[in-house]
């Protein structure tokens, strides 16, 4: 069988491809779990990436839960509440808590239906680009179930409650433009240049100081639940550290002296 995920490096950018296109990218068997987990933990370990591009093979983005496991009551659909509880603990939960500590931004490339848990990856990620192919919906109650993989931490996020409210409890799809207009993705594009304009917006990042855009990353992260005097202390502590590093001499001198800068993560 073919890997779970195709990793592949270039130029400070690591493009993440979900590669089981015969479920549509379905996320909840183990293996594709602990893929993205090692996925996530390569990147954190590796100081010359600088973004991340996560999108899927074949036309789904990915379809979440697998429907035929669902049925068959099959790896984590399976046993009794407390070990499918369990399931979910130390399965598809690690998904969220790798990508969520990401340290570099990650750019969903969402070339085509994001359903469920699906939905929930692309919200998982810092920014999205969509194909106008892509479709997303929460659609767990359609399935009598509920977001189990922390959708409706991240969901509400991204688009507001009310919004969230809405496909949670309809768990109807919405289309690459409503997305859109949401303000679920940043842009729509024709399927044919999704990776091409994903590309080109992970490099408007990657040219930036690695360690200034690992800790802006971070402060972005925890404003989402501290308290604005927690969050002063902490930037006035990661800006000390930013002034030190080389990277902040040769941005001033590039200004300065009027080229492009190159930065090291020094």
């Amino acid at each position: 069988m073919s890997d779970p995920i195709l990793y592949s490096y270039d130029n400070h950018r690591v493009t993440l491809t979900l590669n089981r296109h015969e479920t549509r990218n379905a996320i909840s068997d183990n293996e594709m779990i602990e893929a993205i987990e090692n996925a996530c933990k390569k990147i954190n370990a590796d100081p010359e990436v600088r973004v991340v591009i996560l999108t899927g093979a074949g036309s789904a983005f990915s379809s979440g839960g697998n429907i035929k496991d669902m049925r068959d009551k099959k790896g984590m659909f399976g046993g009794t509440p407390a070990q499918l509880r369990d399931g979910y603990r130390f399965g598809i939960q690690r998904i969220p808590l790798a990508v969520n500590s990401l340290e570099v931004p990650v750019i969903a490339a969402v070339n085509g239906p994001a359903i469920g848990a699906g939905c929930d990856l692309a919200m998982m990620c810092d920014l999205r680009i969509a194909s106008e192919k892509a479709v997303f919906a929460e659609s767990f109650v359609k399935v009598g179930l509920i977001p189990g993989d922390g959708g409706a931490w991240f969901l509400p996020r991204v688009i507001g409650i009310s919004r969230a409210n809405e496909m949670a409890f309809t768990g109807d799809p919405v289309d690459a433009e409503t997305a859109l207009a949401w303000g679920m993705v940043s842009r729509v594009v024709a399927p044919e240049k999704l990776l091409e304009e994903a590309n080109k917006l992970a490099a408007r990042i990657s040219v930036n100081p690695p360690t200034a855009l690992r800790m802006t990353k971070k402060l972005l992260k925890e404003s989402e639940h501290c308290r604005l005097d927690s969050l002063l202390e902490m930037s006035a502590s990661l800006q000390a550290l930013a002034h030190q590093t080389h990277d902040h001499e040769e941005a001033v001198m590039a200004i300065i002296e009027k080229r492009a800068p190159q930065f090291t993560g020094d």
